[in-house]
């Protein structure tokens, strides 16, 4: 079968297509015929040596698909042939077939596309953890959700408005701030302008935000702490910025606030029970018409090295797939 491999640390256009095995799947496990692999912005950085997981080289990078199971491993029960699941494969997405775990393997959910689907696990389980079980927010809050066009941004935004939250978005320009708007977002500010923070205590008649949603870092976690309500909660999701901020004990005391970790996998790895439970929710807001992914940006499975420099561009509005 054919897949992107990677062969030692680079860029996205360092990788190589080429043949390898099929991968059998073993006791728990799963194999996918692929339709569609989601990119993100962890890809980028595994392939060049930056991420915390290293896998040992030659490895395929993706980490979320969808598509037809296309064997099952010894004992497995829980799928069979031509099942429409997605994924979370924890690497080898970028290629014709994965494997996957059993526990990381869900069905795709009744109307839901493979473009869709495979674009859906990440993020929406991300901000579902992040929102209801880390930040506990409540209805009537308000919540503000930084990188609003990005995938964990829309999926943060949609949630929080499910949830019955009051939702700010930021993004850097005008098309991405109309992107967040149409997602759902009650307001939308340009986080670019060094007003936002006033902006944001403006539009919650100075209370501040309730719950802040920052994949972002750097700066703009500074700037949070000077707009978060009291007995708020400051979501850390990431640092695509590329600085990770610190944060003075005196603040945190004299704000009231708390700093909440929100790492989605770190807690899978701990609870394998939790995609089920969480797919099982989601799916019931995607029933409801609550939460809707917007179209990803596809690509076929032969441009990913382009794909994944247009990401790393920040030329993608949500998210992007590979297609098969």
């Amino acid at each position: 079968m054919k897949a992107w491999r990677v062969h030692s640390w680079g860029e996205p256009e360092t990788m190589t297509f080429e043949d390898i095995p099929l991968p059998e799947p073993g006791p728990d496990q799963v194999r996918i015929r692929n339709h569609a692999a989601a990119l993100n912005f962890f890809d980028i950085l595994q392939v060049q040596g930056k991420y915390q997981i290293k896998p040992p080289f030659p490895f395929t990078p993706g980490a979320e698909v969808a598509g037809l199971v296309e064997a099952v491993g010894p004992g497995v029960t829980e799928y069979k042939p031509g099942d429409r699941v997605l994924a979370m494969t924890h690497g080898a997405a970028f290629a014709e077939q994965s494997l996957a775990r059993v526990a990381s393997t869900l069905p795709i959910p009744a109307g839901m596309d493979f473009p869709e689907a495979a674009a859906f696990p990440v993020v929406y389980h991300t901000s579902y953890y992040a929102l209801r079980d880390r930040a506990a927010l409540q209805p009537g809050e308000w919540l503000l959700v930084h990188a609003g066009a990005s995938g964990v941004g829309v999926s943060a935004i949609q949630l929080g408005r499910a949830f019955g939250a009051r939702v700010i978005a930021t993004a850097g320009s005008a098309e991405k701030l109309a992107f967040a708007k149409a997602q759902g977002a009650e307001h939308v500010i340009d986080y670019s302008d060094a007003s936002w923070v006033d902006q944001v205590k403006e539009i919650t008649a100075g209370r501040g935000a309730d719950v802040i949603y920052d994949p972002v870092g750097g700066d703009v976690f500074d700037l949070s702490t000077k707009c978060i309500a009291s007995a708020g909660r400051l979501l850390v999701i990431g640092f695509a910025s590329g600085r990770i901020p610190t944060i003075a004990a005196n603040r945190i005391l004299l704000k009231n606030m708390s700093v909440v970790g929100a790492v989605w996998g770190g807690y899978v790895q701990a609870h394998p029970e939790y995609p089920a439970l969480a797919q099982r929710a989601l799916a019931d807001l995607y029933a409801q018409g609550k939460i809707k992914p917007p179209r990803p940006v596809e690509y076929p499975l032969a441009s990913a090295p382009a794909a994944l420099r247009d990401l790393a561009n920040r030329k993608i509005l949500w998210k992007a797939v590979l297609m098969f």
